[in-house]
């Protein structure tokens, strides 16, 4: 059993997972991996049962943060010293997982595969909306975060534990950014990301604008009244 689990969140990825997971399998064994199906209606779920892929077969579908929180309730039960979110539509690559655990044992809490730590964004209305995030997340944390927008993210014994016992929480912008106010330390490692080969993303030009509007005014505003869940802190007081 490795110390490291990679959560794959998927939903409606019947052309990719195949791909995705054996090439996890093959090439990476020293991983251990869970497909969370979130109720997809395709063959995702069939895909993965006839694989014999590890699956956490969600029979609704809960949306990534829900899906995710599914995985990282997982990884805390079964004692877990890290977590990766790994998206299971093919555009993480997976030599980057051992080059972010190495920098999570430097003592940090969250570690972002980031597109743009050396690397300059590209010019479009997307990376405009990555960057103003980040502005925002510096402006209100101090603390520059150059790809806020990634998906590739790993997490902490700690931040697993945080995760997976709180209601609120989803593998987002606005909670990586609740996160530091809290004192959680972070740090980004450089990565390269694939496109998607196949299938279809939601994020779209319309949905892609409406997500940066929404975790905008949840950075700038909505984080600034949001209480620790109290079955957390009381957890974490008796602990100290």
């Amino acid at each position: 059993m490795s110390d490291l689990l990679i959560i794959i969140p998927a939903y409606n990825e019947e052309k990719n997972i195949e791909r995705v997971v054996d090439h996890l399998r093959e090439q990476y064994p020293q991983f251990d991996y869970i497909v969370i199906n979130d109720g997809s209606r395709d063959a995702t779920a069939r895909i993965c049962r006839e694989k014999g892929y590890h699956l956490l077969d969600l029979p609704v579908n809960l949306g990534l943060a829900g899906g995710f929180q599914a995985g990282l309730k997982y990884a805390w039960e079964n004692n877990y010293s890290y977590a990766i979110q790994f998206d299971g539509d093919g555009q993480h690559r997976p030599e980057y997982i051992q080059p972010m655990k190495e920098k999570m044992e430097e003592g940090y809490d969250i570690v972002i595969g980031s597109r743009f730590l050396t690397e300059k964004k590209s010019r479009s209305m997307r990376m405009l909306g990555s960057s103003l995030l980040s502005l925002a997340i510096r402006l209100t944390t101090g603390i520059r975060i150059k790809d806020p927008t990634s998906g590739m993210r790993m997490f902490s014994r700690k931040m697993i534990e945080e995760f997976a016992l709180s209601l609120n929480y989803g593998p987002e912008p606005d909670t990586v950014s609740y996160l530091l106010k809290q004192g959680a330390r972070v740090a980004e490692v450089q990565v390269k990301m694939d496109e998607r080969t196949a299938g279809v993303s939601y994020l779209n030009p319309v949905n892609a604008s409406k997500y940066m509007i929404k975790m905008l005014f949840s950075i700038l505003v909505i984080q600034n009244f949001r209480k620790r869940d109290k079955r957390y802190s009381k957890k974490e007081g008796k602990q100290k």
